[in-house]
């Protein structure tokens, strides 16, 4: 159908549009913020791109229903304003004739986003914890670039190193300032290398010197050392705690309920229900006012996702601190917000009903106080024509018969001749 068919099309290209700006905002914020990450020292360098890829594709059902929102308002809006509502509503459609057409079109969409809030959120939250998590392991050494001051992960060593270009596991020139609540120390050392011993990570430092100093009573001593050790990991591979729910499947969600895990799967339901109903959102409050040149409409859109994916948020936290349940949540905020949704189109669609007529045939106009009748009919005996009405000759039918004529003009104009 003509009518599908060109909402469709319209529907595509504003989604298109939409999508390639909101990433391109998103990705630039996330690179500035891997970028951060990796001069915090929480990322290692190489893993930027990675991490970013898995930061984008956690945001990408969040950019998919903002697009697919804004799509729907700037289509149905350029509509409004370019008259083309008016048509479709005096050939017999309704608003909510729309529902149809916009919902074929954003059904791959919402189908992606279920998918990546269930499969791939959880999955891109791992990645990029094993990835942070990876990092945060390797020994203080490693970290450090050589020719460059680094402070270790607890912030109480200062490393700068020399790498040997014999050995990658070794290092010359070595100096370590170690700073506790009782002692500083600075240790010295013309060679060292890493060794692994009963689970920990040591390193072997040859011909140097330590200075300690006393911060209580400010003794110091110096110790000089054939061959000195320093612990730098108390283990090498740290077992990790308990998974956080938003890196768990979502089967594991459902098999292991509590109020943490009910929360993430408010989270995960939540963001895909609240796709459809900003698709039905999209359409009630798209109409503007064609003589108006100000995009109202879309501001007011944009303010209605924030304040929906705000209330996601909110009963996220309510369910995880056991204020609600988890279906009584869903319930609340989506069922309410698709009710408030179904009255805005049926309150729109009325107005469009008043505004136009339904059927293809426009009515007649309505009785005009400005005209008058003037009938032309044979005249009985007697009877004299009046200013307006034209006498026939006796036994001449009436060629025509009523003529409608302005009611100013009906004593200045001239007879009709017969």
């Amino acid at each position: 159908m003509l009518f599908d068919s060109s909402v469709r099309k319209e529907l595509a290209r504003s989604f298109g549009l939409a999508f390639v700006v909101i990433l391109t905002i998103v990705v630039t914020m996330l690179l500035v913020r891997s970028l951060g990450m990796a001069a915090k020292g929480t990322v290692a360098p190489q893993h930027v791109l990675l991490s970013l890829g898995y930061l984008a594709l956690a945001q990408l059902p969040v950019m998919l229903s903002l697009s697919l929102f804004v799509a729907v308002v700037m289509s149905l809006g350029r509509m409004y304003k370019e008259s083309e509502m008016t048509i479709w509503f005096a050939s017999g459609l309704g608003l909510t004739r729309f529902v149809r057409p916009v919902l074929v079109m954003s059904s791959p969409v919402l189908l992606v986003v279920a998918v990546l809030m269930t499969i791939v959120w959880p999955w891109s939250n791992n990645n990029s914890a094993q990835l942070r998590q990876q990092f945060e392991q390797r020994s203080d050494l490693s970290r450090v670039a050589p020719g460059q001051f680094q402070t270790s992960s607890d912030g109480s060593r200062v490393f700068f190193i020399e790498r040997d270009p014999a050995d990658d596991a070794a290092a010359r020139n070595v100096f370590i300032m170690n700073n506790t609540d009782r002692v500083e120390s600075v240790t010295t050392s013309a060679r060292g290398a890493l060794q692994t011993q009963d689970n920990q990570r040591v390193l072997v430092l040859e011909h140097g010197q330590r200075n300690d100093v006393d911060l209580r009573n400010g003794d110091k001593s110096v110790a000089r050392f054939q061959q000195y050790r320093v612990v730098v990991d108390d283990e090498v591979m740290r077992v990790g705690g308990t998974r956080p729910p938003k890196t768990r499947p979502t089967l594991d969600l459902l098999a292991n309920r509590s109020p943490a895990t009910d929360g993430e799967l408010a989270w995960r339901f939540g963001m895909t229900l609240g796709c459809v109903n900003l698709v039905l959102l999209g359409i009630g409050i798209s109409a503007t006012n064609p003589r108006r040149a100000s995009n109202w409409n879309l501001l007011f859109a944009l303010l209605a996702f924030i304040v929906y994916f705000n209330l996601i948020n909110l009963t996220q936290t309510w369910v995880v601190g056991n204020k609600l349940k988890l279906g009584a949540a869903l319930l609340a905020l989506h069922g309410g917000t698709f009710v408030v949704t179904m009255l805005l189109l049926l309150w729109r669609e009325q107005g469009a009903r008043l505004g136009a007529p339904r059927s293809g045939v426009l009515p007649a106009p309505p009785e005009h106080p400005g005209y008058a009748e003037t009938v032309l009919a044979p005249l009985p005996a007697g009877f004299e024509a009046g200013p307006g009405i034209a006498a026939s000759p006796a036994g001449a039918p009436a060629t025509n018969p009523t003529v409608i004529a302005p009611a100013s003009m009906s004593s200045s104009t001239p007879r009709v001749p017969t």
